[in-house]
């Protein structure tokens, strides 16, 4: 059992990638493993709270990762993985085909692509950072990571809310945000995406390790679109 416990593990920090919460992969790795199982099967397997058991995994029926058994007790399954294989590689393509609309956008208008690439947490988090302090109207952050940056731009935040700045979060359900600022939420978030004034962008991948940055309105103002595009749409999903 204790090899099956440390492939457990191991599975369920991979399947975070696809944007799940901690116990959320570590319920469906061990889904997975038993094949069918009740709440209380899955909580012992992936070493989470009982009493959190039967709401991790209505929250895996909801967004497609687990099926829910009829008849009692409670029995779930996985979702079939190719089904849901195919439905994030949709997803991810229809990213970047937008990122390759974008791409291709500016050569044809003649204006120069400024895109910088920044590498190591501590610096990713220091230009979002900059980003607030810079904001004189509004800034849209997009990410699955709220709780980073809620603590640890606390002051920029509130700074940047003092002196009148819009603040828009996009970000999962049940996760908190910053007082005074206004929240949309959507589920299958997996990067960061931020937008600034309508001349500041910046792009992240799911551990705010390396990010792209732009200054360039215009590429600045389709970050902005796909964002907005996100929380219009109730359809949208990454």
């Amino acid at each position: 059992m204790e090899a099956n416990t440390s492939l457990i593990s191991k599975t369920a920090e991979m399947i975070k990638i696809l944007g799940l919460s901690t116990y959320e992969a570590q319920a469906f790795a061990a889904l997975v493993y038993h094949g069918v199982a009740n709440a209380d099967t899955i909580a012992d397997t992936a070493g989470i709270p009982r009493t959190s058991a039967y709401k991790i995994m209505e929250s895996l029926v909801k967004r497609g990762f687990a099926k829910e058994t009829d008849g009692r007790p409670r029995m779930y399954k996985p979702e079939d993985m190719n089904k849901i294989k195919n439905e994030y590689i949709d997803n991810i393509n229809k990213l970047f085909d937008e990122l390759k609309e974008l791409q291709d956008l500016l050569p044809s208008k003649g204006e120069p692509q400024l895109i910088y690439t920044i590498y190591g947490r501590s610096k990713v988090m220091a230009k979002i950072a900059e980003m607030i302090d810079l904001s004189d109207k509004e800034i849209y952050i997009s990410t699955p990571r709220i709780r980073d940056i809620r603590t640890e731009l606390k002051k920029n935040i509130e700074n940047a809310i003092k002196r009148g700045v819009h603040i828009i979060f996009v970000t999962p359900p049940n996760k908190r945000v910053p007082p005074n600022t206004e929240v949309h939420r959507k589920e299958g978030l997996i990067a960061t995406d931020i937008a600034s004034d309508g001349t500041r962008a910046l792009l992240s991948g799911p551990d705010l390790d390396a990010c792209g940055y732009t200054d360039n309105p215009a590429l600045a103002l389709h970050v902005y679109q796909f964002i907005n595009m996100m929380i219009n749409n109730e359809d949208f999903k990454l």
